[in-house]
C-alpha cells in the first residue's frame, strides 16, 4: 500500500514537471516567434517591450502603464546588477520608436529581455 502511494506521488510529480517544462518551451517559442516577425531592429525592440509588458501584468496589473525610467526600474526589480535602467536594457525605454536602433542594440538586450519574460510568465 505504501509503495503504491509512493508510486502515485512520483507519477503526479513527474506529470507536473513535464507540464512545467512544456510550458517553458512554449513561452520561449512564443518570444522567439514574435521577434522573428519583426523586420527592423526597432520592431524587434518594440516586440520585446510588448512581450515584457504582457508579462509585467502578471506581477502588477498596472505595470504595463509605467513609462521611461519607472518602467526600466520595474524591469530591474530583483535583478543584481540592474540591466535595464543602467545596462543594455535601457534601449527598451524608447528603442521601439527610434529609427537608429542597431542590430547590436537588439542583440545586447535580447537575452536579458527573454530571461525576464520567461521568469515572469512562468511564476504566478
Amino acid at each position: 500500500m505504501v509503495m503504491a502511494g509512493i508510486a502515485a506521488f512520483a507519477c503526479i510529480a513527474a506529470w507536473f514537471a513535464w507540464r512545467r517544462r512544456r510550458r517553458a518551451r512554449a513561452l520561449a517559442a512564443l518570444f522567439d516567434a514574435r521577434l522573428s516577425q519583426a523586420k527592423t531592429p526597432s520592431e524587434e525592440i518594440a516586440a520585446m517591450s510588448e512581450l515584457l509588458r504582457r508579462a509585467a501584468r502578471r506581477r502588477d496589473p498596472d505595470a504595463d502603464k509605467l513609462l521611461g525610467d519607472d518602467w526600466l526600474r520595474f524591469l530591474d526589480a530583483g535583478l543584481q546588477p540592474p540591466v535595464f535602467a543602467t545596462g543594455a536594457g535601457a534601449v527598451l525605454r524608447d528603442g521601439g520608436y527610434r529609427r537608429d536602433v542597431s542590430s547590436q542594440d537588439v542583440e545586447s538586450v535580447r537575452s536579458v529581455a527573454r530571461a525576464r519574460f520567461l521568469d515572469w510568465m512562468r511564476s504566478p
